[in-house]
């Protein structure tokens, strides 16, 4: 079982992607805001990954230049978030993010 600490920051984290996204992409992610209030950041971010094709959220963010705003790329960067989540998500993670080229040559 996780940490309540952890998964109370993960949710700020969530939710700090949103407000940013908002304001330095101008992209209001309504429905992944609803999906933090129903769900909570944990859940959310699973019902995300384990979708078999990646949000509208994630392509509009792709879209803007902006994929380091995804939960994807939070996740992958923080290594905290890591033990939130299995080695299977972990790599949707990864590929999600390699398949848009979002890594610099010998990053991942």
């Amino acid at each position: 079982m996780a940490d309540q600490k952890l998964l109370e920051e993960f949710d700020e984290a969530m939710h700090d992607i949103y407000r940013r996204a908002l304001s330095e992409a101008k992209y209001p992610a309504t429905r992944f805001l609803e999906m933090l209030y129903a769900h909570r950041g944990l859940e959310t971010a699973r019902i995300l990954l384990h979708a078999p094709e990646v949000s509208d959220g994630y392509t509009t963010l792709w879209n803007r230049g902006r994929l380091d705003l995804t939960v994807e790329a939070v996740i992958h960067e923080n290594t905290r978030w890591h033990a939130l989540f299995t080695d299977e998500e972990l790599a949707i993670c990864r590929k999600r993010l390699a398949d848009c080229l979002y890594f610099k040559t010998g990053d991942k």
